[in-house]
């Protein structure tokens, strides 16, 4: 389930790309999230944390119910990923809770950019909880990428309880299984990479981790910010998963529903679902962000026929030789 790729040296524009592959369809909507709304992060629990949106955002949801992936008006993005051996641990009630649907929220709420977003987990810990999904029947093992617009990056995971925090703009790419440290060593075997093994073409996560991180270092250098669009894209349609039948066993084997791609320079978040032709945007800086808003791309009219749009001109001549 799922590929994020962060290129921030191209010279037009910080920009990341991230897919969502899900067996099933997610009724994603995407949200504008308010400055000032206050949040529980898990109702019910003794120890609770609790806060106070200090950020704007435009968010993605899954179910209407978790944040999935989404970037704040100070540039910082989150993006929630899926991984099998996320371990938080039993609770401990001395951490204040926070399910794991709202986590790539709070941090959206509270932070500017990756590096508070980092500091904050380290000098104010606090116990993300799983969250079981009644339509999958599993609890949602997750962890997450952060990226700014200074283009600096960090993976979070939770391991045999623990936060496992790498912090830093040279890791650009995450996927799923084996951990992030693992995806690091296996990524030493191929070709471009210091090993000798030829570039994996399985839908696998540690595949797809080796063919981002390969295309991301071999893009040309963009001339404009959408030509950087585009070759981002690319990449991100290249380790995107087609259509088939789900295995309920295999999370992480699923087509690919939707992806965005983040510009975090300019705070533009494109959205691209896969049943329909259009990618549409939203323009962070022309946003209010004082009431809460949403949008079901579902509900938008798709890709409409162009007849009208042709103008008479002169033929063009057929080479000869």
């Amino acid at each position: 389930m799922c590929t994020r790729v962060l290129w921030a040296d191209n010279e037009q524009a910080v920009l990341v790309g991230r897919n969502m592959d899900w067996g099933i369809d997610m009724a994603t909507r995407l949200w504008v999230m308010p400055r000032g709304a206050a949040r529980t992060g898990l109702p019910g629990d003794a120890n609770t944390l609790r806060w106070t949106a200090s950020y704007g955002s435009v968010i993605a949801s899954s179910y209407d119910i978790a944040t999935s992936d989404g970037i704040n008006e100070a540039g910082l993005a989150a993006h929630l990923l899926w991984l099998t051996e996320s371990d938080f641990g039993p609770r401990k009630p001395e951490l204040p809770a926070l399910a794991v649907s709202i986590w790539a929220q709070y941090l959206l709420d509270t932070c500017a950019n990756v590096a508070e977003a980092v500091e904050l987990m380290r000098s104010s810990p606090f116990q993300p909880r799983p969250v079981f999904d009644e339509r999958t029947k599993r609890y949602s093992t997750v962890h997450l990428a952060l990226d700014d617009a200074s283009g600096d990056s960090a993976i979070v995971e939770y391991l045999d309880g623990h936060p496992v925090i790498r912090h830093g703009a040279q890791y650009r790419v995450m996927t799923n299984s084996p951990p992030f440290d693992e995806q690091l060593s296996h990524l030493e075997r191929y070709v471009g990479f210091g090993g000798e093994l030829p570039l994996p073409g399985t839908t696998e996560a540690a595949d797809r981790f080796v063919r981002a991180s390969y295309y991301l270092d071999r893009l040309p250098r963009p001339e404009t910010t959408t030509s950087a669009y585009a070759a981002l894209l690319s990449v991100m349609r290249n380790t995107g998963q087609p259509f088939s039948t789900p295995d309920p066993d295999r999370p992480n084997i699923a087509k690919t529903i939707w992806r965005t791609l983040t510009d975090l320079t300019n705070s533009v978040y494109a959205f691209e679902s896969s049943t329909s032709p259009d990618i549409i945007w939203i323009e962070l800086r022309d946003l209010d962000f004082s009431q809460t808003m949403r949008l079901d791309p579902a509900s938008l009219p798709l890709g409409k026929a162009v007849n009208d749009r042709f103008e008479p001109t002169e033929p063009f001549e057929f080479i000869a030789a």
